[in-house]
């Protein structure tokens, strides 16, 4: 179906046309029945009215042909001054001022409203005036006497010729209006229905067909007055989808499209007579509950809009199972704006994915207390960043066999000027939820390889740097052009980076991860999965991200020595991975006897408060040479 501009277009296009065949048909028509009456006032009339009238036969045929070939205007002049010039001379030859003839005076002004234009239609009045006003100084001042004819059978020939070519004229000018007023009416109420069209268009999703946030936002409005006036609250349900963007990812965005208009006719069965459900935009719904009973009510709806969520969708043959995270505000007493009450559901609702996802949560002032602490960090990170605060730190990593250094972790610091230090377990969410990892990730990367730049041109050609990646970064998309303009600028080769990543990454970002990865690999850069164990703990999947190392989680080395549990798993991941190639890397080795331990289990690696904690770059080369001298006293 086209849309309304097509529409509108193609109307433009089509009236011009319509218009010009409209003219040529009424001119044809004319012209046809003018020649029908002058050939009944040919056949009797005598004399030079005869001739006159024959004369007038040719100009008309001759404005017939000017018509059938299209030439409009050409047949409009020929047709109007003929028979203008026809009458005046029959008017002139016989009764003067008083002649019949000059009753077709009329018609053709008619004629020429109808089909000529303004310039045509005042020239035949001027020239109709001056004629008449001649007709009169001849007759008056003596110079013409006019031939009063007898009554006749011609009299009524001409008359009803003259009356019915008028007539006839008049009654199709007439249907045209009509026709024309009809055509208008339609089109006012095709402009209505466009109007209205493009009003629903505005105020409604065009996937879901829910109401969008301009028209939630009407909603709230028009709700809230309503409970003010019954001394009744207006609650307010944020539900945001976890995990949605692998659904697109995977699965393509039809798919994505598909289960969100599923999901909004599984939540349309849900509401009650005056809830308002809407898409609040992306994975995000809104629903607006007035005159609630009570906060269990509340809750308990949250729940049923959870179970809708959580219960699976089969769609292209496919099922899919995701969750969502509500959050919870209610007017007046947590706002009364609509974009105030939004926020503070919005932060229930990222309060409740803090919390686990899948479940509710209400607003309490603590939260937006907690909001703009973050955001005030946020502010103090964006300043950080840009005056160079941030600081690398650098442990160890030891190969095991014979306790030489072979490279370090770079590890993110941001020290305070009193002294103190913010741990990256503060700030690095709030930056991953921001979206300022990216900008911070893209510093690390590059003062990591400028490190260890300065590490080989200072004879320490062996040793390699480790960076930890964040799922944002691989959701920028620029990680790849970040990676080549470091190894670039700080001259290292791209064997010397390696690139740590968690097993959750890998999951849940399956093929974005894995295109993003292969390019990395091009370019020669390892990767190494931090924190094994704690995850998915599936091996079968490192192939595919062409690992080259397992990081086992310290809490599992942290207590190898203490818990007969521990070595058994730890002694099964070493085995696994060797088998597939693979080196281990122990983490948190705090004692000589772990790190002993972990070497006759065939680990090949280890970091650890046992050799040293992470240190300043400074530090960390007097460590590098303090025990390569010990190794060479050795």
């Amino acid at each position: 179906m086209p849309n309304n501009s097509e529409h509108s277009q193609k109307s433009a296009i089509n009236y011009p046309n319509q218009s010009q065949k409209l003219r040529t048909n009424r001119l044809l028509q004319i012209i046809g029945l003018t020649l029908f009456s002058l050939v009944l006032a040919v056949a009797v009339a005598d004399g030079t009215t005869k001739w006159v009238l024959v004369a007038g036969c040719f100009t008309l045929a001759l404005a017939g042909i000017f018509a059938y070939q299209r030439h409009v205007t050409a047949a409009t002049v020929v047709l109007l001054w003929a028979m203008c010039l026809m009458l005046s001379a029959l008017a002139f030859i016989s009764g003067g001022i008083r002649d019949l003839a000059l009753m077709g005076y009329p018609g053709v002004l008619v004629f020429a409203a109808m089909l000529g234009n303004s310039r045509l239609f005042f020239s035949l009045i001027a020239f109709m005036l001056a004629f008449c006003a001649s007709l009169t100084y001849l007759a008056v001042s003596g110079i013409v006497s006019p031939v009063i004819p007898t009554i006749s059978a011609a009299h009524f020939v001409f008359v009803a010729a003259i009356l019915l070519v008028t007539g006839v004229s008049v009654y199709l000018l007439y249907r045209d209006q009509q026709r024309l007023m009809t055509s208008l009416h339609a089109e006012n109420h095709r402009v209505k229905q466009s109007q209205a069209h493009i009003e629903h268009l505005a105020l409604h999703d065009p996937l879901t067909a829910l109401p969008n946030r301009i028209s939630c936002q009407q909603h709230f409005q028009q709700l809230y007055s309503q409970c003010l006036s019954n001394s009744q609250q207006l609650a307010v349900l944020f539900l945001d989808l976890d995990n949605f963007k692998p659904v697109n990812d995977s699965l393509g965005h039809a798919a994505g499209d598909l289960l969100l208009q599923q999901l909004a006719r599984r939540l349309e069965n849900l509401l009650s007579e005056h809830d308002i459900l809407c898409r609040f935009g992306g994975d995000e719904f809104l629903l607006l509950v007035p005159g609630f009973s009570s906060n269990e009510a509340l809750a308990a709806t949250a729940e049923a809009l959870l179970q809708q969520t959580t219960s699976p969708f089969y769609i292209m043959q496919n099922m899919i199972e995701i969750s969502g995270s509500v959050g919870i505000a209610v007017a007046p007493q947590d706002g009364i704006e609509f974009s105030e009450i939004c926020k503070h559901a919005d932060m229930a609702m990222f309060q409740a994915k803090a919390d686990g996802r899948n479940i509710y949560r209400f607003y309490h002032d603590a939260l937006n207390k907690a909001s703009i602490d973050k955001f005030n960090m946020l502010q103090l990170m964006r300043k950080a960043l840009k005056n160079s605060e941030f600081q690398l730190y650098f442990q160890p990593k030891i190969r095991l066999s014979d306790q030489q250094i072979i490279g370090a972790e770079a590890l993110l610091r941001w020290p305070q000027a009193d002294g103190s230090m913010i741990t990256p377990d503060e700030f690095i969410p709030l930056a991953e939820s921001s979206g300022l990892i990216v900008e911070i990730g893209e510093w690390v990367l590059q003062q990591a390889c400028l490190a260890c730049s300065r590490w080989h041109q200072q004879g320490y050609s062996n040793l390699t740097i480790a960076v930890n990646l964040s799922y944002v970064q691989f959701r920028d998309g620029k990680l790849e052009q970040q990676v080549q303009q470091a190894l670039s600028a700080a001259a290292l080769p791209a064997h010397a980076l390696e690139m740590e990543l968690t097993e959750s990454l890998l999951i849940g970002e399956g093929d974005n991860i894995a295109r993003q990865l292969a390019a990395l690999h091009q370019l020669g850069l390892r990767f190494s999965i931090d924190d094994f164990g704690t995850g998915y703990s599936n091996l079968g999947y490192l192939r595919r991200f062409n690992a080259s190392r397992l990081k086992i989680d310290k809490s599992f080395i942290l207590s190898l020595c203490l818990s007969e549990r521990d070595e058994p798993l730890v002694r099964a991941i070493i085995q696994m991975s060797k088998s597939l190639g693979l080196k281990t890397v122990a983490e948190g080795i705090e004692n000589s006897a772990t790190a002993a331990q972990l070497a006759l289990l065939g680990c090949d690696e280890g970091q650890g408060f046992y050799w040293a904690r992470p240190l300043p770059e400074s530090d960390f080369l007097g460590y590098v040479s303090a025990e390569i001298m010990n190794e060479t006293r050795k």
